[in-house]
């Protein structure tokens, strides 16, 4: 049941005279802590911050010293007292909260500087479970519900980064400080709280193996805001989960204007699919445009993958998304810049790669310290109206796959690399995904069709285009392999890759026509492998 409101009107400003800090983050804080006693505050901590105060020679009480009693139980319990809390949650207008506090001692907190127990940092690193366990914060979550519900009497701390806003605020008024400032820190304050205990609930699901807890929880922390989203009426900003996965969201930029929302997602598109492709094997490169790779090859060297996919779609290349699978060096950084290039995300870049895309200034550099596994286990999620959608990362592979030969003849070794490559491609494709592949570089790409027959002519069509412009004899598809992300419905999509000049498949199967499918490869000698696993990407 609701309860109802006394309707006192806060007042604009308060002053501060008595403040609470409590801080598991101490940046800034013996800085802070002078600026707040110089403005005449009165300050209570706890343990170790109460300790660097001191030591700081800045006047301190122990918060043991306002409850009377002790930190118990290695210091679980230290705030969660009446005198504290009360402080925090009256109403000092009320004149029976003012009445109560007289009777039982307590003396108002108008200031509550809190971060919490690291938990984040210490699930992130990989902590046992009990140190996990125990670095989940109550204390500290109790006071800042507390003290941002009691925002109208109460200002309510929680990022270090506020510390010298706040001090500036006090100098503006006084010592005190207005309502609209209260009320935007209480209401980040509870965005603390809830991405806290996001992280909390997250971990539990994890490590109880939990794929579907009553209650999900996600939350993020604002990393940049943005101009605009995918069109400029859109308003957008790029929030970070903290998982520790390399990738546009823990790489550093080294050059570059600010990332673009599109920028964002077509490079995490990227990165994403070319850490498919192990670097101590081969080199890989990728080259996406509006959240699909546009070419994709394995070579050598950087330079060599980055220009047999540049070759599969040039056109389509231009303004895309280049990631690389090993250290960025001269030769390959020498051929991205040829060309117009949003952004190149790679583990690392060598000085003479930096120094050759530091002429174009525009172009952003980011690289990530390493490549995410693609068997990782993880989460995505979209919204939907009224919902959110949550499923396991596809980080299924063909180690994980059934490959069964189901037609007569069977692939040669260079057919079944080019097809195992070519699954792996269709995997980071919008379906319906049509991949043709020869010698470990995409010839052909066909995505995000209503129809598979579509996809598979349109990746036909823009691998004749990309041979009639660099002057082949013949379609780049001629003597190829062709991958599907799912079964061909009917026989027409087949023959349509064969058609082009695909000489071997590989699908899932699975379809009630799967007979139909097989006789057809048949019936023209073509050699198809069913995985059993469908990549579908909406």
């Amino acid at each position: 049941m609701a309860v109802a409101s006394k309707k006192i009107p806060a007042p604009d400003l308060i002053t501060v005279r008595r403040a609470l800090l409590s801080v598991s983050d101490k940046e800034g804080l013996v800085g802070f802590a002078r600026a707040l006693a110089a403005h005449g505050v009165e300050l209570i901590s706890t343990g170790g911050t109460a300790q660097a105060i001191a030591k700081a020679g800045i006047t301190v009480s122990d918060v043991s010293e306002i409850t009377g009693f002790p930190e118990i139980m290695d210091g679980r319990v230290k705030t969660l007292h009446p005198t504290i809390h009360g402080g925090l949650l009256a109403i000092r207008d009320d004149a029976d909260h003012r009445a109560a506090m007289a009777e039982h001692g307590i003396t108002g907190i108008d200031l509550v500087v809190v971060n919490l127990y690291p938990f984040e940092q210490v699930r992130a690193a990989g902590a046992d479970y009990p140190s996990t366990v125990e670095n989940i914060d109550i204390g500290g979550p109790a006071m800042i519900r507390a003290s941002a519900k009691n925002h109208a009497y109460v200002a309510t701390v929680v990022d270090p980064q506020d510390y010298d806003h706040i001090i500036a605020r006090l100098g503006e008024n006084a010592g005190a400080l207005p309502y609209a400032l209260r009320q935007n820190l209480a209401a980040k304050a509870f965005a603390r709280t809830a991405a806290y205990d996001s992280a909390i609930s997250g971990w539990f699901a994890d490590t109880l193996g939990n794929d579907t807890p009553k209650w999900r929880a996600i939350a993020g922390t604002l990393q940049a805001e943005m101009r605009y989203g995918e069109n400029p009426h859109q308003k957008a900003a790029f929030y970070v989960t903290g998982e520790k996965r390399p990738g546009v969201a823990t790489a550093r930029q080294i050059q570059g204007k600010q990332l673009s929302y599109n920028n964002i997602n077509d490079t995490d598109a990227a990165y994403e699919c070319v850490a498919e492709f192990e670097p101590e094997k081969t080199a890989a490169a990728v080259i996406v445009k509006h959240a699909n790779p546009c070419g994709v090859a394995l070579a050598d060297s950087l330079k060599n993958a980055y220009e047999r996919a540049l070759a599969c779609d040039p056109v389509s290349a231009f303004g895309g998304i280049v990631a690389f699978n090993r250290t960025l060096d001269a030769p390959a950084a020498t051929e991205v810049v040829k060309i117009f290039t949003e952004v190149i995300i790679a583990p690392d870049a060598t000085d003479e790669a930096r120094q050759i895309i530091c002429k174009k200034k525009n172009l952003r550099l980011l690289l990530t310290g390493g490549l995410p596994d693609p068997k990782a286990p993880g989460i995505a999620a979209k919204t939907v109206a009224g919902g959110l959608l949550v499923q396991s990362r596809d980080n299924g592979s063909e180690d994980d796959t059934d490959f069964r030969v189901v037609t007569k003849t069977a692939p040669t070794a260079i057919q079944l690399a080019d097809l195992k490559f070519a699954f792996r491609v269709a995997k980071h494709i919008k379906s319906n995904a049509i991949v043709y592949v020869k010698d470990g570089a995409t010839v052909g790409i066909g995505a995000g069709q209503m129809s598979r027959l579509d996809s598979t002519r349109i990746a036909a069509r823009k691998a004749a285009d990309a041979a009639e412009a660099a002057g082949a004899p013949e379609p780049l598809t001629a003597g190829s392999v062709v991958a599907s992300d799912a079964f061909f419905p009917f026989a027409d999509g087949l023959l349509a890759a064969i058609e082009a000049g695909a000489t071997a498949v590989i699908q899932p199967g699975g379809s009630m026509r799967d007979d139909e499918v097989i006789a057809a490869a048949d019936a023209h000698n073509i050699p198809m492998v069913f995985t059993g696993m469908r990549h579908f990407r909406h």
